[in-house]
Formats: structure tokens, C-alpha cells, sequence
């Protein structure tokens, strides 16, 4: 599924534990492992690295490390263009702070530009984190069957043990409004039929793909997309939330947020982007 993964690095405190979640990222799915880090390199900064490297027993023959200089996000993201990295990981602040949200952190412009598919992790673990509730974005989007597929294939490596998609009822509020006038079991069945036509659009996905052993939910809701899957990971306590990005934002949707922004401003739990 991913050849080759990448975890872009500071030294940080946190350090250790991305490259121990990485590391088992790799062994998963049998990748090689980028380790990118934008900075000068010194002898010192290079040995506390490789000594990381051996602590988490990284193989030598499978682990490329990527000493750039320069301005971050644009380094990173060349790094990943140049070494075809198709899954790149990076540490995340649960809640950033207003000044931070509106100027744009490393990690968000990163999360935005990404060419690959982008895994952040908001409490990484020197002993790995667990996916086993994993929930995944099925709104009716175009990138929404790919978001599934990725979503499921990802489920399986990691062995979840429970996996739900949740769907939102587009303009629920419309609908169900012009249907007010109707007489209550109309205004019922109406809203029954609205559930039903975003589980059948669902399980079509779901039919031509392999689901394995997994057990999955379909959900289907009629609030706000991103308040509503914050909300529901929440409440099932998930570890991973999988939705899709289809195009770049601009500094206006950081305004006015967009969908994926308002995610990205208070993480639920640890994200996965899936890019088209």
C-alpha cells in the first residue's frame, strides 16, 4: 500500500516517539522509511539521530535519511516530490491557538501541500499508538470511493477492531424543511428515505472492495460534516479519522473556514489525509 513513507522530523521532545510510530508504520507495510529534517546538519544533531535510528532498530538497508536546508514546508514537500513518497507523517498540536490557526503553523501548510497522502499524529507513542476504531468520512464527495478503499486497506494492515463510516445527509435541514408541511409519518418516511440513500450509496462502495475480516458500521447523519465527525470520534473514542482532501486551500478558507480547515484547527484524534 505505501512503498515508501516518510516522517518529516524536528528535534523535538517528541521525536523519539514519531520514530518509533514510523517505524512501526514501515513494518506494516513492509516500506522503505525517508526521514526528512530541514536545518543545518551537524556532527552533533547527525549522531543523536543515528543513535534514534538504532535505539528503535530501523533497518539500515530500508531507512534513507534527508538532511535539507532551507524553508520548511518547501523542503519537505520536495523531499517527498523527489523520493515519491506515497505516505507522509508528521506530529500535530491537538488545538492550536488563534494567532497560530491564522498564520499557518509548519504542519498545516504541509498538511494542505502535501503531493501524498498525510498521517499526523496528535500524542505519538514511544510504544505505538493503537488504530483499532478507525472512522472514515463518506460523505457523497468525488474522492469519497478512494477515501473508503484507502481507509479500509489501511484498517486491515493495522488490524482495527471497529470501523465506521459516516455519512452526512447533504442539506438535511432543506429537505426536511420543504417536507414540514407534509403530514408526520410523510415528514418520517421522508427522513428514512434520506438515511437510506446514504447507506445504499455506501455499501455500493463497499460491495466491490475487500473488506477482509473487518467489522464495519455505516452511520449516517444530518448535522454539520465537520463538527458532526469530531463529534462522533469523540463519542466512539477513535484513535484514527481518514477523510479525503480534493483541492488546495487558500488564505480565504482559513478565514471562512472550509470543512477540512475546521478539522485541522481541533484534532479529534490522529488524522489521515488521503489525497486525490
Amino acid at each position: 500500500m505505501y512503498q515508501k513513507i516518510a516522517l518529516a522530523i524536528a528535534f523535538s521532545p517528541r521525536i523519539e516517539a514519531l520514530i518509533a510510530e514510523v517505524k512501526r508504520l514501515v513494518l506494516l507495510f513492509d516500506s522503505e522509511l525517508i526521514l526528512i529534517h530541514v536545518g543545518v546538519k551537524t556532527p552533533e544533531l547527525e549522531k543523536k539521530l543515528t543513535e534514534l535510528i538504532e535505539k528503535n532498530q530501523c533497518d539500515p538497508a530500508k531507512t534513507k535519511v534527508l538532511w535539507k536546508e532551507g524553508k520548511p514546508v518547501k523542503m519537505i514537500l520536495q523531499a517527498c516530490r523527489e523520493e515519491k513518497v506515497d505516505l507522509l507523517v508528521a506530529g500535530a498540536l491537538k488545538q492550536e491557538g488563534l494567532f497560530k490557526y491564522y498564520m499557518g503553523s509548519v504542519g498545516r501548510k504541509i498538511i494542505r501541500k502535501s503531493p501524498c497522502s498525510v498521517l499526523t499524529l496528535i500524542e505519538p507513542r514511544v510504544k505505538t499508538s493503537e488504530f483499532s476504531r478507525v472512522v472514515i468520512n463518506g460523505t457523497q464527495l468525488e474522492i469519497t470511493p478512494q477515501v473508503i478503499k484507502h481507509g479500509l486497506e489501511f484498517s486491515k494492515v493495522v488490524k482495527a477492531d471497529q470501523v465506521s463510516i459516516l455519512n452526512e445527509i447533504k442539506m438535511y435541514g432543506l429537505q426536511m424543511g420543504t417536507a414540514s408541511e407534509d403530514s408526520e409519518e410523510e415528514i418520517a418516511h421522508t427522513r428514512r428515505q434520506l438515511v437510506q440513500n446514504e447507506i445504499d450509496y455506501v455499501e455500493q462502495i463497499l460491495k466491490d472492495l475487500d473488506k477482509g475480516k473487518l467489522k464495519i458500521n455505516i452511520k449516517v447523519t444530518g448535522g454539520k460534516w465537520a463538527v458532526e465527525l469530531a463529534r462522533f470520534c469523540e463519542k466512539t473514542d477513535a484513535n484514527l479519522l481518514v477523510v479525503g482532501d480534493e483541492r488546495k486551500l487558500n488564505f480565504f478558507d482559513r478565514i471562512f473556514p472550509h470543512d477540512l480547515e475546521e478539522l485541522l484547527s481541533t484534532l479529534p484524534c490522529n488524522l489521515l489525509i488521503v489525497k486525490k
